[in-house]
């Protein structure tokens, strides 16, 4: 089995338009989250999302192909131009055998305002004024379609649709294509881009939102008391894979190696998580990195009543008292759905190389059940070796990645 590293990461969310900016806004725990301002929400009990900002399209497609792309695919398109650059890969290299360098994508929705627009368009006008670029605008795959294009990247096309997991599974799948040779690169993307009147409206109408309105900067407090749901937020994660032959082969900087991941099924319910299935596909995960001593993980942390309890007692199941500080960075961009786990992926990768691991915001008062370290007294400098990413999903779909510091 080949070994599989990270050469190249970019992003893009509501505290930053690339990777520095977003981690030095987090160490600072700023926070993007703030009124909707994407459509009129006044009508819906959760007003508040994470949206991303200063964002203009015609710096990655002129106007009429993006008539062909919803927001999530420019998005998806933003952090794929930065991290291929941060890889130090262009498309007229000749060094690179771009038949053997994939893509693997993921989305929880894909283009829900486009649904919306051309639902309400065929309504309202009839379907002959649907436009014909709705469909591939709204396509989850089409992250993939647009950026090969774009790169002219023209290995395995793989897409993840697996909810709040999706992200994680897109690096998972690349790791796999790696390791058995369908490709020796893959750029993995992960995008969202949700924040509608049906997007919002409808996870409000499962009661899954903070309602917060009034103080959006603190609605989203993962493992605190007084949480009271998620926060969305948008944006797109994008990590180029590569095998270590062909990595150290063009002298790239490497900046991890990812060394296990795990994914499982809750067989349980269709929105409520449960303690097994987070479990096994930790367990899983480190198992496959060889069980080392993680020095730090990156929660799922939603900020739901449910998840942060169960996603603690599943941690304490797996390492018992040998369990290292833990945080959420969704109380700084929101929960970003099927983007997170690649956002959430470049910020422990940062972490990592930074010796500093990102605090947990607006967590005050700590829920009886979840009483691990937190990290809420602010950054803490630490070295990190190891540390595991984890994303859950509705339907019961886990997936964990665990990434080791580089070393020959």
């Amino acid at each position: 089995m080949n070994r599989v590293v990270i050469t190249g990461l970019g992003t893009i969310n509501a505290v930053g338009n690339n990777v520095e900016d977003t981690f030095k806004a987090i160490l600072n725990e700023e926070t993007g989250i703030d009124t909707i301002t994407l459509f009129d929400a006044s009508a819906i009990s959760a007003q508040i999302a994470g949206e991303v900002k200063g964002f203009n399209p015609d710096s990655i497609m002129n106007k009429k192909e993006q008539k062909k792309a919803d927001r999530f695919i420019q998005l998806g398109l933003h952090a794929a131009k930065e991290a291929l650059a941060n890889a130090g890969i262009s498309k007229d290299d000749k060094s690179i055998d771009f038949t053997k360098f994939g893509i693997s994508s993921g989305a929880g929705v894909g283009g829900l305002p486009s649904i919306e627009r051309a639902s309400v368009t065929g309504t309202n006008r009839g379907p002959r004024k649907i436009s014909p670029f709705f469909i591939p605008s709204a396509l989850i795959n089409m992250i993939g379609g647009f950026v090969s294009i774009e790169h002219g990247i023209r290995g395995p096309n793989l897409a993840s649709v697996t909810a709040c997991a999706a992200g994680t599974h897109a690096i998972s799948e690349a790791t796999k294509t790696i390791m058995v040779g369908s490709a020796e690169r893959m750029l993995v993307v992960g995008a969202e881009s949700a924040i509608c009147l049906a997007g919002v409206g409808g996870f409000a109408a499962m009661k899954a939102l903070s309602t917060r309105n009034d103080d959006p900067k603190t609605a989203s407090r993962p493992f605190d008391a007084n949480r009271d749901g998620f926060v969305m937020g948008e944006g797109a994660g994008a990590l180029v894979l590569e095998s270590l032959d062909v990595a150290k082969e063009r002298g790239a900087n490497i900046l991890a190696e990812v060394v296990g991941f795990g994914e499982s099924g809750d067989a349980n319910h269709i929105t409520t998580p449960v303690v097994d299935g987070p479990y096994r596909a930790m367990k899983q995960a480190w198992d496959m990195a060889g069980n080392p001593k993680l020095d730090y993980i990156n929660a799922h942390g939603t900020s739901t009543p449910a998840n942060d309890k169960n996603e603690t007692a599943a941690i304490k199941m797996l390492l018992g008292d040998n369990i290292p500080p833990i945080s959420s960075t969704k109380g700084a961009t929101g929960h970003c759905l099927g983007a997170a786990g690649a956002i959430e992926a470049i910020i422990s990768i940062k972490a990592m190389h930074e010796g500093k691991i990102p605090p947990t915001i607006n967590l005050k008062n700590p829920d009886q059940d979840c009483d691990l370290d937190y990290v809420s007294d602010g950054t803490r400098r630490a070295e990190l070796k190891y540390v595991m990413s984890n994303s859950f999903g509705f339907g019961g779909t886990n997936g964990v990645v665990i990434l080791k510091k580089f070393e020959e």
